[in-house]
């Protein structure tokens, strides 16, 4: 059995599975969610099975796993309609098919170059974007004590950061300066989660607030880890993360 098709047939089947999930009583929903996603880290290592080594089994299971994860809580806080499960279910097989290829040609490429590296960096750090959007919006939405936020934003973001960096030079295990950077970013992140959780924010701003801090602070470190962090590149986010923070405070409801 080809790779690719190895890759079609777990994205049909995780998606099913997202499917099946829905049609189950909400009091164990979450009990199915965990299944679905051992399920994932399960199909994902086999599909991969030939080219995973060392930290890979760790690394490169991170993201699927939390990107099932994240999707299938989201699903909940949709309204039930069918053209909102299509176009769901459809993002969330693709998303899994592109994670896949992305993992595949991460494997590769850590043994030998390979030209489509640059594409999959691209495509991991789309999709680590969108995991984290998902999960703090879950996590916003159930209006929990701001302290509660904080510790969940820094536990949601640390594993996707952690990857997300380990990625760009694909070392063999995950060094110190790779966990060091992750905690002080998560670290950071969960701060802004505490603080932003008393500012009069829909679910959707403080969400989007919360990715773009994860956006500029991951974009930095990740020129950084690649030996290309210039003045410009510093300059472009750290005009991003103004703007989108001007937008934030002028868009909260004050008063």
């Amino acid at each position: 059995m080809s790779k690719r098709l190895k890759f079609i047939l777990v994205s049909l089947g995780l998606t099913l599975g997202l499917l099946a999930i829905q049609m189950i009583n909400v009091d164990w929903r979450y009990w199915a969610i965990l299944a679905l996603a051992l399920l994932t880290y399960g199909w994902a290592s086999f599909s991969l099975i030939e080219d995973l080594k060392a930290a890979e089994w760790l690394t490169l299971m991170i993201l699927p796993v939390s990107y099932t994860i994240s999707v299938a809580l989201f699903y909940f806080l949709l309204p039930e309609k069918l053209l909102t499960r299509i176009i769901i279910l459809t993002l969330f097989g693709v998303g899994i098919y592109a994670l896949l290829l992305t993992e595949n040609i991460f494997s590769i490429a850590a043994i030998r170059t390979i030209q489509l590296l640059r594409a999959a960096h691209a495509v991991y750090f789309l999709i680590t974007l969108v995991t984290g959007f998902f999960l703090f919006d879950t996590m916003f939405s159930f209006r929990l004590m701001p302290w509660f936020n904080g510790l969940l934003a820094w536990l949601i973001s640390l594993p996707l950061i952690l990857s997300a960096l380990w990625s760009i030079n694909l070392e063999k295990g995950i060094s110190k300066k790779i966990f060091h950077y992750s905690l002080i970013l998560s670290f950071l992140i969960g701060q802004i989660g505490f603080l932003i959780s008393f500012w009069p924010l829909s679910v959707t701003a403080a969400s989007l607030f919360l990715v773009t801090v994860m956006y500029v602070g991951l974009g930095l470190f990740q020129h950084h880890f690649s030996g290309r962090l210039f003045k410009k590149t510093i300059s472009e986010y750290v005009w991003v993360g103004m703007i989108v923070l001007v937008i934030t405070f002028l868009t909260a409801r004050w008063g």
